[in-house]
């Protein structure tokens, strides 16, 4: 079986310090990389993130303070994850608000989609983790599994915006 981790939103804006931070941020950044690092990472074949990555979104930057604007020190990945090997990135939200990592595209330029690059690849299990467990984490565990995927949340690798 062909299993990815998709890594959601692990950017400076969304941990500790950033202009929409979630509680707990920094310590997910730490505990994603000591997890891939040190193979943990679930029998993974592939390891992907995703990006929020904002140019205009639009009514998005109305209903949340602005965040994740390209070019920004708040777009990048955290310190943590930022040197991770990862096998992929997929960007999302330019022009308008995207939660799920399966909005996004390839950062390399493939115009693939998350769907499309993991089919590609034979993957048919993803765990997912990152930021925010009740928002992007959630809306792409819930993508992956209406499109097929065997699906599990990693919440010990995640941090939510309303902690209830």
């Amino acid at each position: 079986m062909t299993k990815a981790l998709i890594v959601v939103d692990v950017q400076r804006d969304f941990c500790e310090g950033g202009s929409l931070a979630v509680a707990g941020g920094n310590a997910v950044a730490a505990n994603v990389r000591e997890y891939v690092l040190n193979g943990g990472s679930g029998g993974a074949l592939y390891v992907v993130a995703t990006r929020d990555y904002h140019v205009d979104p639009g009514a998005h930057f109305g209903e949340w303070p602005v965040h994740c604007r390209v070019g920004t020190e708040g777009a990048e990945f955290h310190p943590a994850v930022a040197d991770l090997p990862f096998d992929a990135e997929f960007r999302k939200g330019e022009h308008a608000a995207a939660y799920s990592g399966f909005e996004g595209v390839d950062a390399a330029g493939s115009g693939l989609s998350l769907e499309a690059w993991l089919r590609e690849r034979g993957v048919i299990e993803v765990d997912v983790c990152g930021l925010a467990t009740d928002f992007c984490v959630a809306a792409t565990a819930k993508d992956a599994e209406r499109l097929g995927f065997t699906t599990r949340v990693l919440v010990e690798l995640s941090a939510a915006v309303n902690q209830g």
